[in-house]
């Protein structure tokens, strides 16, 4: 039997913040009890961790990674290798990502070749949801089949006219389907009919630099299809959940729907919270490192956004975590912002950030480890497996010291992408020791870790509901 003790850290979770002792037991928590009790004084092990003057933080979850995902002619810089080790070094210790059906192929195949990608390579665990771009008879059926093997989540797209967009109909039988089965739909919300027309337009004009990546993708636009996709969850009687909310229109329907007793969910990331269209505007096509969709906007959408997190109007930040390296791949676009690889890196920069929204004031300690570790695990059927410190959960733990400056660089960084979208901003707060199912994959700022400790993690379905 493997034993390990912290000792002498505050315990964070999203309910709870004690000083206590941490046992670990066959790679997962034991107990816990107050430091210095009797009880923790019962706490033996071969290997022991000093957390004094730290915070002990279940590992983060990442609800929304793309490793190695085919997008505009190139592939996504990081690999599950790649990738995964630079969650470790980020403090998440779980990462959802999404498998891909190709139109006219099935779902099967999809899941089956990014297996196949992640099996052996991963440094921390995952699962996988399905992007669903060809619904038909036999997808509706196969997504039944999914479920029961734990992938309960399925991604459609109302954006990408010709690669991943559904049209309502499609969108309308997938979420039936969801209802039926237990699954949880999840919407890329922008209407991508109407944006190609303005891109169409903005290059006619000459409109050609990053930063008109922007300005095409209108606000309304996303506001627009989000609304959309609630009403037709609606009438289908599924849940929804809207990746990569940037909008302050956008939030305003997620406000209004969870207003009216329907289960509709909303996600933000951390590029829309601490970036915005002035980066896109950066000179010397230096935009094009910030180009995603959704794009970033104007800052004054920024208050909106931690608005909806301290409401629960938005439950969850995750990554998007989508990189291409500026130098091969978002150089594409030069000269037609519609060639740029649409995705940002930050796997490794989101539990830091959020910290550095505590210090500055914007968040609680409890609901930051809330929307980075417990509801995402949650909203997507790994709960209490995963997002928190309580006996019986896996010991995917985090050894945080919140006094530790660090400015953030591609120099430094960990991700397998030659920029870093936050370069030079100081943030107050760093992983020290990351722990994976009990075995250590960073060890005070030393990875420690091995490609193939990370395991596939079949899910149950959404633990969110009303």
């Amino acid at each position: 039997m493997s034993r390990t003790v912290i000792r002498g850290g505050l315990v964070v979770t999203a309910s709870d913040e004690l000083h206590a002792d941490v046992l670990i037991e066959d790679g997962r928590i034991a107990a816990l009890a107050a430091s210095g009790t009797p009880a923790a004084e019962t706490f033996t092990a071969g290997r022991t961790i000093d957390a004094t003057g730290k915070y002990v933080l279940p590992g983060g979850v990442d609800a929304h990674t793309h490793m190695e995902l085919p997008f505009g002619g190139t592939f996504a810089s990081d690999t599950f290798e790649t990738g995964t080790r630079a969650a470790a070094w980020g403090g998440t210790t779980t990462v959802v990502d999404f498998a891909v059906q190709s139109v006219g192929r099935s779902l099967r195949e999809g899941l089956d070749t990014w297996h196949a990608k992640a099996e052996g390579n991963c440094a921390v665990d995952y699962g996988f949801h399905m992007i669903v771009s060809d619904v038909n008879p036999g997808t509706l059926k196969e997504m039944d089949r999914l479920v029961e093997e734990g992938v309960t989540s399925f991604k459609q797209f109302m954006a990408y006219p010709g690669v991943f967009y559904s049209d309502d109909g499609q969108i309308l039988r997938a979420m039936q389907r969801s209802a039926e089965n237990g699954g949880l739909i999840m919407m890329h919300a922008e209407n991508g009919i109407a944006i190609d027309v303005l891109v169409e337009q903005a290059l006619a004009r000459g409109e050609t630099d990053p930063r008109y990546h922007g300005e095409v993708r209108k606000a309304l636009l996303e506001a627009e299809a989000t609304h959309r996709a609630i009403r037709l969850a609606q009438v289908a009687g599924a849940p929804l959940y809207v990746v990569h909310v940037s909008a302050t229109e956008a939030v305003a329907e997620l406000a209004r729907a969870r207003d009216e007793g329907l289960n509709v969910f909303g996600e933000t990331c951390p590029q829309y919270l601490f970036l915005s269209a002035d980066n896109l505007a950066e000179p010397n096509f230096e935009g094009a490192k910030y180009v995603c969709s959704t794009p970033l906007r104007p800052k004054e959408h920024q208050a909106a956004l931690w608005r909806g997190l301290r409401t629960n109007d938005l439950q969850v930040v995750s990554t998007d975590h989508c990189p291409f390296c500026f130098t091969g791949q978002k150089d594409l676009g030069r000269g037609d912002f519609s060639k740029i690889p649409n995705g940002l890196p930050g796997i490794e920069n989101r539990m830091d950030l959020l910290h550095q929204a505590v210090v500055d004031g914007h968040l609680t300690r409890r609901r930051w480890i809330e929307i980075a570790c417990a509801t995402p695990a949650r909203m997507f059927g790994l709960y209490p497996k995963k997002g928190t410190l309580a006996p019986g959960a896996d010991a995917d733990v985090v050894i945080y010291d919140p006094h530790a400056e660090q400015v953030i660089s591609a120099e430094t960084h960990h991700m397998n992408v030659d920029y870093s979208a936050y370069e030079g901003k100081r943030v107050t707060g760093r992983v020290e020791t990351v722990l994976s199912r009990g075995e250590p994959v960073i060890t005070e700022r030393e990875y420690t870790g091995r490609a193939g400790h990370g395991v596939y993690t079949p899910r149950s379905t959404c633990q969110y509901l009303t």
